[in-house]
């Protein structure tokens, strides 16, 4: 199984702090952004991982993590061109992935929670996806999942009066057949291709999982203030030792 990292987009929402390089090279405490999902993926036993990059940052990751082996990892990287989705920028990784099943972690999100046992849950799984759930203050900002009976009823991308408050978290695992969901999506109203849609074609199918989250999960592309609570957060966890 392998790992993916989507660190593209513009980070608009960190500007001007964003306007000479990658949000995801910001610092969180003591470590730049993107250390955190990477430490994710290799504390869970994924240690081959793909970095997919927004065009013009590409080769500031590459001075900053190389071949990844300092870090006791093999990293690969691929450029999406023009911001078109977190769902765009995950087809990127199909020649990369090889019809294995993947993790994926948003670039911008940290997990306190160790997820190895969930990765090696997913990985005993004959097929289908699984992602993570959070109760959160501003729902109204992610994907929001609706439970029933111990199952996801619905997601809905950011809806204005939410239903629930579980925000669908930056990490998603998903089979194989992702790829050809998301060939035959079509863009949503903001012209992107949405991770929403995908997780929301597993559930059709009745083969999207999903785990609470423990631990605190920051979002740090979300706003300044998340942010900053993230480098609180951070500091007074395990993670700053990592």
């Amino acid at each position: 199984m392998k790992g993916v990292v989507l660190a593209g987009g513009t980070g608009s929402r960190l500007n001007p702090c964003t306007k000479i390089t990658n949000k995801h090279l910001l610092p969180v405490y003591n470590k730049p952004m993107i250390y955190y999902p990477l430490f994710s993926l290799r504390k869970a036993g994924l240690n081959n991982i793909l970095i997919v990059s927004g065009k013009g940052h590409s080769g500031d990751f590459l001075e900053l993590l190389g071949s990844g082996s300092r870090l006791g990892m093999k990293i690969s990287y691929e450029v999406q061109e023009k911001p078109g989705g977190i769902a765009e920028a995950l087809g990127l990784a199909e020649n990369f992935v090889n019809k294995e099943k993947i993790v994926v972690i948003l670039g911008d999100n940290i997990i306190e929670d160790d997820i190895s046992d969930a990765v090696e849950n997913f990985e005993s799984m004959p097929s289908g996806a699984k992602i993570f759930l959070k109760s959160v203050k501003n729902p109204e900002c992610y994907g929001v999942a609706e439970i029933e009976d111990d199952k996801i009823k619905s997601i809905v991308e950011k809806p204005k009066n939410p239903k629930t408050n579980l925000a669908v978290v930056g990490c998603y695992m998903y089979d194989p057949k992702v790829f050809d969901i998301i060939k035959n999506l079509s863009p949503s109203e903001r012209n992107e291709l949405e991770i929403t849609d995908v997780n929301n074609f597993y559930l059709k199918n009745g083969e999207l999982k999903f785990e609470m989250l423990k631990g605190f999960w920051g979002d740090c592309g979300e706003s300044f203030d998340s942010l900053l609570e993230s480098s609180k957060l951070v500091k007074n966890s395990h993670l700053a030792s990592l």
